[in-house]
């Protein structure tokens, strides 16, 4: 577990920006076990990785035309019992963090590991997700 006062400003990047926090396992049943929508999991991290790419590309994804329906996410290190249960809902995928992931009707149908993120500029995760939010939230118009 991490000191609150140092991840307050990392979990405010995500939330500040419109995506919903999930800190217990009942609320991440309620929203990625939905079979209705799309949603956007970004598993969150203290990482350099997470503060230069991850956190920066899911935001300039929700820009995109085509958005999924909520955007949440969990914080790694933080909130474990919440980041547990939403490591079920990414399963085959081993625990990653940072992460993020789109679920189309409770089912995940993209996934960015952190591996995935490393190395990689915020902009080239972001086209990968909005690519993937084209697909399946939707047509931009």
């Amino acid at each position: 577990m991490y000191p609150i006062e140092l991840v307050t400003p990392m979990a405010k990047d995500l939330t500040e920006f419109g995506f919903d926090g999930l800190s217990t396992p009942e609320e991440v049943d309620d929203v990625l076990g939905s079979k209705e929508g799309t949603v956007l999991l970004v598993v969150n991290s203290v990482c350099g990785c997470a503060a230069g790419n991850a956190r920066p590309a899911a935001k300039f994804a929700l820009h995109n035309a085509a958005k999924p329906s909520k955007a949440v996410t969990v914080f790694a290190g933080v909130n474990k019992e919440a980041t547990e249960k939403a490591r079920e809902y990414l399963l085959p995928y081993p625990p990653s963090s940072p992460a993020i992931a789109l679920f189309k009707d409770g089912n995940l149908v993209h996934m960015i590991e952190r591996h995935h993120i490393e190395g990689r500029s915020a902009q080239m995760i972001a086209d990968n997700l909005m690519e993937a939010m084209n697909t399946h939230c939707g047509q931009p118009v």
